[in-house]
């Protein structure tokens, strides 16, 4: 089963370090781990340093895949696309990374399966410029998981869902790590979402790593009055889920 771990990995743009020393123990495949932090924190710089987008100091280490080639997949916040392609198309553009351009029937049957895992296969035919921000951004998704892989990067990945979407998107994500074996890191400013969902988290704060750990041990009352500077409490809903209380700003 794949596993991540970084050790002491930072980023820089030109001269301005903006992430520095995040150091994670074992990352096991079948998990879920929210990144949160204020904004500008650099929850975006550290997915991007993953995916080797922006270079620095520090490892990144995939070990233990059962592929030939480690798959990465960032799922930007922004989710600009080629308006002349349909979703269909860009979908299968993105299939089609790195390989040959003939395209098999079963690659259709996978493309036509998550388009209806995700509910969007009325969307199949229509241009990209045509969408509204939340459709786009489940289109974004599903040219990530076309690509079946092993580690998905997601930066806020339900900004632009309703909560009936983000609830339906989230508890889908979570099922196919646990059944596909697949690591998953989401950024997440929801944190009732990261208590539902997400076995561990991450803080980020001003560029370094603030707290790591099981979601229930890092998102306590005291990171929510250091990090986010409000006075909260952690309580449990009648069916024993954990979810924040806010009582006032600081």
């Amino acid at each position: 089963m794949v596993a991540l771990a970084l050790a002491d990995v930072g980023a820089a743009y030109g001269r301005m370090t903006v992430l520095s020393n995040v150091s994670i123990d074992d990352l096991k495949g079948g998990s879920v781990t929210a990144i949160i932090g204020p904004n500008a924190a650099g929850k975006s710089t550290l997915f991007k340093r993953i995916a080797c987008l922006v270079k620095g100091p520090g490892l990144v280490e995939l070990s233990d895949t059962d592929r030939g080639s480690r798959t990465i997949c960032y799922m930007p916040q922004d989710t600009g696309a080629n308006a002349v392609l349909t979703v269909f198309e860009s979908i299968l553009l993105s299939a089609k990374q790195g390989s040959g351009w003939r395209v098999a029937d079963d690659e259709l049957d996978g493309i036509d399966e998550i388009l209806k895992a995700l509910r969007i296969e009325n969307l199949a035919f229509r241009g990209l410029g045509e969408l509204s921000g939340g459709q786009r951004q489940l289109v974004s998704l599903a040219q990530a998981l076309v690509r079946k892989p092993e580690v998905l990067l997601m930066d806020e990945p339900t900004s632009a869902l309703d909560l009936h979407r983000q609830v339906e998107v989230l508890s889908f994500i979570a099922d196919l790590a646990r059944r596909n074996g697949m690591i998953v890191l989401i950024a997440l400013h929801d944190l009732n979402h990261a208590l539902r969902y997400c076995e561990n988290t991450i803080v980020i704060a001003s560029g370094m790593m603030a707290a790591s750990g099981p979601t229930s041990h890092v998102i306590t009352d005291a990171m929510l009055r250091d990090i986010y500077k409000i006075n909260a409490r952690i309580e449990r809903c009648s069916q024993g889920t954990p979810m924040v209380i806010v009582d006032g700003a600081i």
